[in-house]
C-alpha cells in the first residue's frame, strides 16, 4: 500500500534509502544467485541429521534391550 509522501514514516524513508546502496544491491544479487545452493545444502544437511538421529535412536533401543 503506497502512501503519499507527506504520510510516509521515517522507517519507510530509511528503507527506501537503504535499497539504493551498493551493499543492498550486491546482497540482493548474491542471495538470488546463492539461494539454490543454500536450499540444497539445507536439504542434504537435514537428511544427514535425520540419518544420524535414526542411528542414535536405534542404538539407544538396542542398549535398552541389552541392559533390560
Amino acid at each position: 500500500m503506497k502512501h503519499s509522501p507527506q504520510y510516509r514514516s521515517k522507517r519507510e524513508e530509511e528503507r527506501a534509502e537503504a535499497k539504493k546502496t551498493l551493499g543492498y544491491k550486491l546482497w540482493s544479487v548474491l542471495f538470488t544467485l546463492l539461494y539454490p545452493f543454500i536450499a540444497i545444502f539445507t536439504f542434504v544437511f537435514s537428511g544427514i541429521v535425520m540419518i544420524f538421529s535414526g542411528i542414535s535412536r536405534g542404538l539407544a533401543y538396542l542398549f535398552k534391550l541389552v541392559r533390560g
